[in-house]
């Protein structure tokens, strides 16, 4: 893999392009090797291309991974857009999954586009995901670690945010949550809670785990992790960044 010393991989799209492709397929079967160390059941990988360009999604595209990860609105409009207007064909059909905090006014302009909504957490949501993308998939995201910021209902309310969903017309298939900050250890409590719900409420559906804690997830019953930063590198600096 290549990478900087002390630090995360390269961003894909910083990699020579003659070897960009074999270099994600590298990331990809060393993730798929973390998830086999621990159990030996099928768990989908999402591979969160958020902050990374329409050549990270290409590369990722060529290399046959199609279930790709966003977390703002806008810059998932921005990707498709370049990515439809380009002159060569997309290698592949990608299969976007939203994964962020979603304002309600920013769900029209993604709902054509979002195959499954990872952050249901408020009956307002729902709504607006059942007005504009009627029948739509969707996971009810719970709060696993009490953080500001990060969104998620409580446990004791999931079972009620389900229902609404489902009473909306909305394909439930199963829960989401982040795991705590710091040792991934200290996550598994949490996790473990998550999959005694899903199963206590009959989803299939247990997306937990990122790339520094999927192996906790995973032993907890995870059947989706997200991983960004170990398939795609660090995110690459903006424009004007300070």
């Amino acid at each position: 893999m290549t990478e900087v010393a002390g630090s995360a991989p390269l961003p894909i799209e910083q990699v020579d392009p003659d070897v960009a492709v074999e270099e994600f397929r590298s990331r990809w079967d060393r993730v798929a090797e973390r998830i086999a160390t621990v159990t030996d059941r099928r768990v989908g990988v999402v591979a969160v291309s958020k902050g990374h360009g329409a050549r990270a999604v290409r590369i990722a595209l060529a290399a046959g991974v199609t279930t790709l990860g966003e977390s703002y609105a806008q810059e998932l409009v921005a990707k498709r857009s370049e990515l439809s207007g380009a002159a060569d064909p997309l290698p592949a059909t990608p299969s976007w999954h939203f994964v962020g905090r979603l304002q309600r006014n920013k769900v029209r302009t993604i709902a054509d586009a979002v195959a499954l909504w990872h952050s249901i957490d408020s009956e307002r949501l729902a709504g607006e995901v059942a007005r504009r993308a009627p029948g739509a998939a969707v996971l009810v995201q719970l709060d696993l670690a009490g953080l500001a910021g990060r969104g998620g209902v409580t446990l004791d309310a999931a079972p009620e945010l389900v229902q609404h969903c489902r009473g909306l017309g909305l394909a439930v298939e199963g829960l989401m949550g982040v795991g705590p900050p710091g040792d991934p250890r200290t996550a598994r409590p949490a996790f473990t809670s998550l999959s005694l719900l899903a199963d206590r409420l009959d989803l299939e559906q247990r997306c937990m785990g990122m790339s520094g804690d999927l192996e906790a997830a995973v032993s907890e019953g995870s059947t989706m992790v997200r991983v960004g930063t170990d398939l795609f590198g660090r995110r690459p600096e903006r424009e004007g960044a300070a």
